[in-house]
């Protein structure tokens, strides 16, 4: 047993990050502290003085666990991770766990490439954005590619320097051959300068030469390449009007404000100025904001925020007051690089900014009032509509749903799905492929299944050296899509692996809907119109879902493999070379000798020999 007041002695006069758990192992809070002794004390001394979220909070606390670190600057790492990997019910949580798209020229290799990423890494590349919208990016990309001839391929150089003839893209007149160095380093570098300078905003000399170009195919009596020229001025211009901020030229910040609803919703604004431009803005959602402080709220969204974007700016402008700035300020400096600021503007060009993003807060939280509401209805409502039919008191924060397919044996597969708080979680959902089990025997491939993920729960948890997987927490409750049978099978395994989790059954109709969940033996009917059933219905359908496309994905790999491996003169790293250029085995068939040959890998003779075989693929079938 776990004595609360024996271990608040033991707590060490050290900075750290502290746990907080319920009676199921479930964290449930994760804090951060100067002093640990100091900090987790408060939780259960002078009760009258904690807000109603706290008290709730310690009245769940079974046991609470601690790391020390060196200094208080690592503790707010920690706990930004922590909070992350937990989702803990009583933190202040980021609804929106958001990646920005940037455009990385890549200065850090010999003839650079431009193209999409979602991870900015630390290299000596360099980054444009963050944009807020991945159309915007790939407008800019194709537009890029339009104007300078560089490439677009993935090979390394100068490793792979004049190993093949130039691929298609050199005799349609799109990239001007580097691989065969067709041009020098010094002619391309002046392109990518050429890139660089576009993006970082100043376009005139883009267009000057774009415009001297469409007078010079106009004087030659060349109309339509001068109009192709002038579309592609119109588009430099259309991309290029962004919102100037005229007093902040060259900065680059981010401007912070937010609003609380009513019902404690809370919309969080964040414009992102690059280069003395408004290059977009973004909002998210807060959940568990009731009682909570406006310093509080700021400083969660601050601290989660920037542990989760890849760019950091030189200037964070905020609407109010944080607690521990001086702690934040280096915690940013440190991700950067460089000295960051945090600034709480009283007056000026920065608050009219952050009045502006409050004010677009509250355009948001007006419009989406109703839905926020609806959504609760969907999620929280409904979760609290399943617990009164099953006649349980303990909350369904996450659920486990499996189901098993197959057809007639073959290819067996399971699907695991995640709910949490109602919603899909889906970067935790997880594939199975039936291992020991063979034909069609759905209890078995189900105890297979449930045995491998809660064997793996036990490794992970113990801190067993094995890779991580994600399987290191245990649901509120596990849900299968069928009756008793699926059930007991689920039951058993639990029972042998000393697990105690409540399962579930989702039982269908002859027609194969959502009729009832089966639960300790007993049929519970949800009304048809409620949320509750709706949800149930939706978990019921998703788990289907992705069982169903990933044995549909495992044929598919199958028979094109089957296909492919017909062809002579095709080994496997080509067949890989091909799917992965074409994705489907239709796109293969109907491609041109040029197109097969223009994929990594492939010479003119294996293009042939792939050519050649659908080609009489084709003439057989007539």
């Amino acid at each position: 047993m776990f004595d609360i007041k024996a271990e608040l002695k033991k707590l060490p006069d050290m900075p750290g990050v502290y746990i907080m758990r319920d009676k199921d192992d479930n964290v449930i809070y994760v804090g951060k502290a100067k002093v640990l002794k100091n900090r987790v004390r408060q939780y259960f001394q002078n009760s009258g003085k904690h807000s109603i979220k706290v008290l709730k909070m310690v009245e769940n606390i079974d046991h609470f666990e601690y790391i020390v670190t060196n200094t208080e600057l690592e503790a707010l790492i920690l706990e930004n991770s922590l909070i992350k990997k937990h989702s803990p019910k009583y933190n202040i949580r980021l609804k929106d766990d958001k990646t920005y798209p940037y455009i990385k020229v890549t200065l850090n290799e010999m003839f650079p490439r431009v193209f999409m990423t979602r991870r900015y890494e630390k290299d000596k590349a360099k980054y444009f954005g963050p944009f807020t919208s991945s159309i915007t990016v790939k407008e800019n990309i194709d537009l890029i590619h339009k104007i300078w001839n560089i490439r677009r391929c993935q090979r390394v150089f100068p490793r792979d320097l004049n190993k093949e003839r130039p691929c298609l893209n050199y005799h349609i007149g799109r990239c001007q051959a580097p691989c065969n160095q067709l041009i020098s380093e010094k002619e391309y570098d002046k392109m990518i300068d050429e890139v660089v300078e576009f993006l970082s905003g100043r376009t005139e000399n883009v267009i000057k030469k774009l415009t001297e170009k469409m007078l010079e195919y106009s004087e030659n009596l060349e109309f339509e390449k001068a109009g192709e020229v002038r579309d592609t001025i119109q588009s430099v211009k259309y991309l290029s009007q962004k919102q100037i901020v005229e007093s902040l030229k060259g900065d680059e910040k981010d401007i912070i404000g937010y609003v609380r609803g009513e019902n404690e919703e809370c919309v969080v604004q964040v414009f992102f100025i690059r280069g003395g431009k408004i290059s977009g803005r973004e909002y998210f959602m807060l959940e568990n904001t009731e009682g909570s402080s406006d310093r509080a709220i700021m400083t969660d969204f601050v601290e989660q925020f920037y542990s989760g974007t890849p760019y950091v700016p030189k200037e964070v402008v905020l609407q109010c007051e944080i607690e521990n700035i001086e702690l934040i300020s280096s915690y940013l400096t440190e991700s950067k690089g460089q000295k960051v600021s945090i600034i709480i503007p009283q007056k000026g060009e920065r608050k009219r900014l952050v009045d502006m993003a409050r004010n677009n807060a509250q355009i948001i939280l007006d419009k989406f009032s109703k839905n926020i509401s609806r959504e609760k209805e969907r999620t929280i409502g409904a979760l609290e509509e399943i617990k009164n039919v099953l006649e349980i008191d303990f909350d369904l924060e996450r659920i486990e749903s499996y189901d098993i397919s197959n057809t007639q044996g073959f290819e067996s597969v399971a699907s695991m799905v995640v709910f949490e708080r109602g919603l899909p979680k889906r970067s935790d959902y997880r594939k199975f492929k039936i291992k020991t089990v063979i034909g069609s025997d759905d209890y078995a491939s189900m105890s297979e299944v449930i045995h491998r993920r809660f064997t793996r729960y036990l490794k992970e948890k113990s801190g067993e050296n094995v890779k991580k997987a994600g399987f290191d927490r245990l649901p509120s409750m596990i849900f299968v899509d069928g009756g008793k049978g699926q059930i007991n099978a689920v039951k058993e395994v639990l029972d042998d692996l000393g697990i105690f989790v409540p399962v579930c059954g989702m039982v269908k109709d002859e027609r194969h809907r959502t009729r009832a969940i089966l639960y300790k033996g007993k049929e519970r009917v949800l009304d048809t119109h409620s949320e509750g059933f709706k949800l149930v219905t939706r978990i019921q359908d998703e788990v289907h879902r992705f069982a169903i496309d990933y044995h549909r994905q495992l044929r598919s790999k199958r028979q094109v493999k089957s296909i492919l491996e017909e062809i002579k003169g095709v080994g496997e790293k080509r067949r890989k070379a091909l799917m992965s250029h074409f994705k489907d085995i239709e796109k293969i068939k109907d491609a041109s000798f040029e197109d097969l040959k223009s994929v990594e890998g492939m010479n003119a003779s294996s293009a042939q020999a792939v050519y050649d075989f659908f080609r009489g693929v084709c003439s057989s079938k007539k």
